[in-house]
Formats: structure tokens, C-alpha cells, sequence
């Protein structure tokens, strides 16, 4: 469906007929190897947070802690592997390796066991590899892709990403329910499907090594002088703001778990319930980024983000309270997700292209760490509706601040020397 013959960026070309209905066989094989890696890692996820502070009793404080690690505490090796991606002119294997660390880190948690320190590092070692790969994945994506068509790229693949994590706690529950709650029979399931995955990028993934630099040939400095360029200040900055004002998923269905007094059996499909949103929209609104203005659907995400955070303690609930917050979180990701990275794709220079995607989200990564910590402790400290009311306001504050930073992004590619 989603196969074409543009495998090139064509930036500046008009692009008609079939072709502005398709994207590359590139972007298609990246987004199948999300897809499968996906079912792997959301297996693993859905069932975590519930596990760790029902199952294991840790504190929110805590449980904040170790959800920060597992998205910010690893940022500076995105940071690092965009940039050796981009000095070897090896983006597909940087994401190979990625892909496979990660893989390998199921396994690690049959070896855990319930020891929380050991968790912790298990996890380190699964965002070291996440870190590593979406950097040079995203790259990937924008040289397969003319740039007026980035939204609609980013789109695809995060929708057929979405299919996977859609599709990964309905997996982990029909094995915890056929092995009678047994969480070992969910770690060596996930090990498999990822190392699939990693099969697919080797055998199906083109590295464009024609679109980059002779090895070699990208500049130490090359961070400096992309932080030297006005948008790419800009487009920093704002990732971090989002990031510092985005509490953790696992808290977002906790908190929805506590308020509707859900049964542990039903908290991995708050999940399923994000995700069928974000899958069923990812590509729309890609689309629509693409057509209004990519800072326009950015914005209308961190709306989204607001009103979950505002209706998770409104008086009334049940199940429509439910559809609603679930239905608005899968908005928030399908608005921001690739779009803010398409958003970012036309600044960035082809030669430092990975370089400079990890660097916006290794700023957003690290806020996040930052942010999950202290979501955690204000819970701890002030009761967690306070917490949440205090996000909303954030939140709500950052949405005027990044719009007035992002204002004037150009949306095609303006290139600069690297």
C-alpha cells in the first residue's frame, strides 16, 4: 500500500499524482521494523509500571525515578550515536546495534528477577539501545523522503510503530493468561520478536550512504556549529520545554488505575486504549502537519496533553472518562511525536541530519528525566491531584513559550555547511 519508487529527497520538486499518495520502500521497511520491535518492547512495558508499584510496592517517588531513567537517563548516547552515525556514514548500522541491544535486554530481565537495582540497569541497557537506533532510524526517514512530504513520512511509520504498541499488550496478556501470570514466558516472547526485527532491518533497510558524507569528513565541531544556527537553538530549546512538562505514560494510567479502581488485569489495556488513537491519527495529522503548518499540530498536541491532565481528576468518570483521556493522549502523541521532528527536518543540514534529530531529542530526553523525578516526589509530597494540577499549568505555560520560539521555522530545506 505504501510502496513507491521515491527513495530519493527531492526537496523543491513538485510531486504529483500517485507519488503524493505514497512513501518510500525505505520509510515502509523502517516502519515494519517499529512495528515488530514494538510488539516486543510494549509487551514488556504495559505490564511494568503496574509491576513494579503494585507488584514490587515502590514508591511513586521511587517509580519516578526508575521511569526516568528508562526515557531520559540514557539521552546523551542519542547525542553520541547520531554523531558517529553521521561520521561513518553508517546510520543503519548505528540503528542496527540499537535495535539489537535493546533485544538483548529482554533476556536481561529474566535475570532480574525482583531485584530492583538490577531493573534498573536491565532498563539502562534497553534505552541505550532505543537511544542509539531513533536518531539514525528518524535520519533514515528524511533522506527516503522529499521534504513537503516529511509529515506524511513521519505519519506512516509512526502509525505502523503504533500498530505495535497497540498490539504488544494484547500479546502480553494472552501469554500471562495461557502460562497462568508467568512474566518469564513475557521477557522470552519479547526477546524473539525483537530479534525478528533486527532480522528485517539487516535484510530490508537501505542505509542511503549515497545522500552522506564521505566517512570521515564530518567536523568534531560539528555540534557547535549546528547550535551556532538560529532554529536549531530554537528547536532545542522547545523539545526540552515539552519534555519538562510531559509527565510518564505509566503515571498518566496509575493515576487512571487509582481513580477508576481498575483491576490489575485491565491496566494493560489503558495502553491499547492510547495507542488505538494514536494509530488511527498518527497519519492524519501527519498529513494535515504537512498542509496547515507542522508548529500548528504540535501546539494542538500540548492542548491535548492539557485537557488529560485536567480531566484525570474531574468529578465525573467511568468509562466514558476513560474513552475520553485515552482517546486525547493518542492526539497528544500522534501531533508531536514525528511531526515535531518533520518539524526540525528542513533546518538540518543532510551531513549532520542525525546529529542534529539527537540532539533535539536528547534535550527532550533529559527534561523528561528531570521532569518524571520531580512529577514523582510532588506526588509523593503534595498528594497526586496537586501534582497534576501543577502539570496542567506547565503545561499550558509551554505551549505559549513554544510557539513563540518555533514561530518562523522554515519549512523547507535551507542547508548549511557542516
Amino acid at each position: 500500500m505504501y510502496l513507491s519508487t521515491i527513495d530519493q529527497p527531492h526537496a523543491g520538486k513538485p510531486l504529483r499524482g500517485r507519488a503524493m499518495l505514497l512513501v518510500s520502500g525505505n520509510v515502509f521497511a523502517l516502519g515494519t521494523v517499529s512495528l515488530i520491535t514494538d510488539i516486543s518492547s510494549e509487551m514488556v512495558t504495559a505490564v511494568l509500571p503496574v509491576y513494579l508499584v503494585l507488584g514490587l510496592h515502590l514508591s511513586p517517588a521511587l517509580y519516578g525515578v526508575i521511569d526516568g531513567t528508562y526515557t531520559g537517563a540514557t539521552a546523551l548516547l542519542r547525542l553520541v550515536g547520531g554523531y558517529i552515525a553521521d561520521r561513518a556514514s553508517r546510520r543503519k548500522f548505528i540503528a542496527g546495534l540499537g535495535y539489537g541491544l535493546s533485544a538483548v535486554a529482554k533476556l536481561g530481565l529474566l535475570a532480574a528477577g525482583n531485584a530492583v537495582g538490577a531493573l534498573g540497569a536491565v532498563i539502562a541497557i534497553d534505552r541505550t539501545g532505543k537511544g542509539l537506533r531513533t536518531a539514525p532510524r528518524d535520519a533514515l526517514i528524511t533522506l527516503s523522503t522529499p521534504p513537503q512530504l516529511y509529515g506524511r513520512a513521519f505519519g506512516v511509520h509512526r502509525m505502523m510503530d503504533t500498530i505495535g504498541a497497540f498490539t504488544g499488550p494484547l500479546v502480553a496478556l494472552g501469554i500471562l493468561a495461557a502460562t497462568g501470570q508467568a512474566y518469564d514466558a513475557v521477557f522470552v516472547a519479547s526477546f524473539c520478536i525483537a530479534a525478528f526485527g533486527v532480522l528485517v532491518l539487516v535484510l530490508f533497510v537501505r542505509d542511503h550512504r549515497d545522500e552522506q558524507p564521505a566517512k570521515g569528513t564530518v567536523a568534531p565541531s560539528a555540534l557547535r556549529g549546528l547550535l551556532r544556527m538560529a532554529p536549531v537553538r530554537r528547536l532545542v530549546l522547545a523539545a526540552g520545554l515539552a519534555g519538562m512538562v510531559t509527565i510518564g505514560d505509566g503515571f498518566v494510567y496509575l493515576l487512571l488505575q487509582r481513580r477508576e479502581e481498575l483491576s490489575i488485569g485491565w491496566f494493560p489495556l489503558l495502553a491499547v486504549g492510547t495507542n488505538l488513537s494514536y494509530l488511527l491519527l498518527a497519519t492524519p495529522l501527519g498529513v494535515l502537519a504537512d498542509k496547515i503548518g507542522r508548529l500548528k499540530v504540535v501546539l494542538g498536541g500540548y492542548t491535548a496533553l492539557l485537557l488529560v491532565y485536567l480531566l484525570l481528576f474531574e468529578p465525573f468518570g467511568g468509562w466514558p472518562l476513560l474513552v475520553v483521556v485515552l482517546a486525547l493522549y493518542g492526539v497528544f502523541y500522534a501531533s508531536t511525536d514525528g511531526v515535531l521532528i518533520a518539524l526540525a527536518g528542513p533546518v538540518l543540514p543532510t551531513a549532520l541530519r542525525t546529529t542534529g534529530i539527537a540532539l533535539i531529542q536528547t534535550g527532550q530526553a533529559l527534561a523528561y528525566l528531570v521532569s518524571s523525578v520531580l512529577f514523582g516526589l510532588a506526588w509523593t509530597v503534595w498528594g497526586p491531584a496537586s501534582a497534576t494540577r501543577i502539570a496542567a499549568a506547565l503545561v499550558a505555560v509551554a505551549v505559549l513559550v513554544v510557539g513563540l520560539l518555533l514561530r518562523g521555522i522554515p519549512a523547507t530545506s535551507a542547508e548549511q555547511p557542516a
